[in-house]
């Protein structure tokens, strides 16, 4: 596939991959941003593109989330195509699932948030470096979490 058009396809979805695991839209944009930057130098050599964004997108984040600054003043909008955070609005729901989500140990967090963007376990396995198995435990246990946090914040608990 191109780059422009997987771009295109995928800069809002790995936006909201790293809003699932506890980054702000600002800073998830940034690190999803610098992730496609390093794809577009070495396109041509990787094979699963998806994965690998994710992958590096979250690194990204966490070095940059280690060492974050304050603002001092808003900054401008430059002209150059449309916002990627435009193509982000979450849902009142979704905003509640990101927000419950990032109540969760970081590794069921980081399970949770591959499968919601439709990967396999063993496509988590192999991108997490863990086992299926490992992958499918996290992945019970954060949905059980996640189930209880989200039913506990409806309703005072009640359906």
């Amino acid at each position: 596939m191109e780059f422009a058009q997987f771009y295109s396809q995928h800069m809002a979805k790995l936006v909201r991959h790293l809003m699932r695991q506890g980054a702000s839209i600002h800073e998830a944009t940034e690190a999803s941003q610098a992730a496609f930057t390093e794809a577009f130098v070495k396109w041509e050599t990787i094979e699963h593109p998806a994965a690998w964004l994710r992958q590096v997108s979250l690194r990204l984040y966490w070095r940059r989330h280690s060492h974050r600054e304050e603002p001092v003043q808003e900054i401008p909008e430059l002209p150059g195509g449309p916002c990627p955070l435009q193509q982000v609005e979450l849902k009142e729901q979704e905003a509640r699932v990101c927000a419950a989500l990032a109540s969760l140990p970081p590794l069921q967090r980081q399970v949770l948030a591959w499968h919601l963007d439709e990967f396999s376990t063993t496509e988590i396995s192999v991108a997490l470096g863990m086992t299926p198995e490992a992958v499918r435990q996290n992945l019970s246990r954060g949905r059980a979490r996640l189930k209880t946090i989200l039913l506990s914040s409806t309703d005072g608990g009640g359906r």
